[in-house]
Protein backbone atom coordinates (compact mmCIF):
# COMPACT_ATOMS: atom_id res chain seq x y z
CA UNK A 1 0.00 0.00 0.00
CA UNK A 2 1.50 3.66 -0.44
CA UNK A 3 1.72 5.76 1.89
CA UNK A 4 -0.45 8.32 2.83
CA UNK A 5 0.40 12.21 2.43
CA UNK A 6 -0.18 14.73 5.34
CA UNK A 7 -1.65 18.21 4.14
CA UNK A 8 1.26 20.88 3.83
CA UNK A 9 -1.26 23.76 5.24
CA UNK A 10 -1.96 21.87 8.44
CA UNK A 11 2.15 21.28 8.68
CA UNK A 12 2.36 24.86 8.72
CA UNK A 13 -0.74 25.64 10.92
CA UNK A 14 -1.73 22.79 13.68
CA UNK A 15 0.25 21.41 16.66
CA UNK A 16 -0.78 18.23 18.66
CA UNK A 17 -0.47 18.40 22.35
CA UNK A 18 0.78 15.28 24.11
CA UNK A 19 -2.81 14.08 24.80
CA UNK A 20 -3.27 14.21 21.09
CA UNK A 21 -5.82 17.53 21.45
CA UNK A 22 -5.27 19.96 18.27
CA UNK A 23 -3.84 23.49 18.71
CA UNK A 24 -4.29 26.51 16.10
CA UNK A 25 -3.14 29.74 16.04
CA UNK A 26 -6.12 32.54 15.12
CA UNK A 27 -7.04 33.04 11.70
CA UNK A 28 -5.92 36.68 10.09
CA UNK A 29 -2.32 36.24 11.65
CA UNK A 30 -0.10 35.05 8.82
CA UNK A 31 0.32 38.72 6.55
CA UNK A 32 -0.96 42.67 6.16
CA UNK A 33 -1.35 43.14 9.55
CA UNK A 34 -0.23 46.81 9.48
CA UNK A 35 -4.19 47.42 8.67
CA UNK A 36 -4.63 45.73 12.45
CA UNK A 37 -4.59 47.78 15.54
CA UNK A 38 -1.73 46.85 18.34
CA UNK A 39 -4.49 45.32 20.54
CA UNK A 40 -5.90 43.02 17.75
CA UNK A 41 -2.66 41.67 17.55
CA UNK A 42 -1.70 41.20 21.09
CA UNK A 43 -4.85 39.83 22.01
CA UNK A 44 -5.13 36.91 19.01
CA UNK A 45 -1.45 35.89 20.58
CA UNK A 46 -0.75 32.04 20.98
CA UNK A 47 -2.49 29.24 20.58
CA UNK A 48 -5.74 27.28 21.09
CA UNK A 49 -7.29 23.89 21.60
CA UNK A 50 -9.59 23.91 18.40
CA UNK A 51 -13.06 22.01 19.41
CA UNK A 52 -13.50 18.68 18.99
CA UNK A 53 -15.84 18.24 15.47
CA UNK A 54 -12.99 20.61 13.68
CA UNK A 55 -10.37 18.66 15.61
CA UNK A 56 -11.41 15.38 14.06
CA UNK A 57 -11.22 17.14 10.66
CA UNK A 58 -7.83 18.23 10.52
CA UNK A 59 -6.84 14.61 12.45
CA UNK A 60 -7.78 13.27 8.41
CA UNK A 61 -5.18 15.12 7.49
CA UNK A 62 -2.49 14.39 9.39
CA UNK A 63 -2.52 9.91 9.08
CA UNK A 64 0.32 9.75 11.33
CA UNK A 65 0.49 12.73 13.05
CA UNK A 66 3.05 15.71 13.17
CA UNK A 67 6.61 15.51 14.58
Amino acid sequence: MPKLKTKSGVKKRFKLTASGKVKAGPAGKRHRLISHNAKYIRQNRGMSVLAEPDAKRVKLWIPYGLD
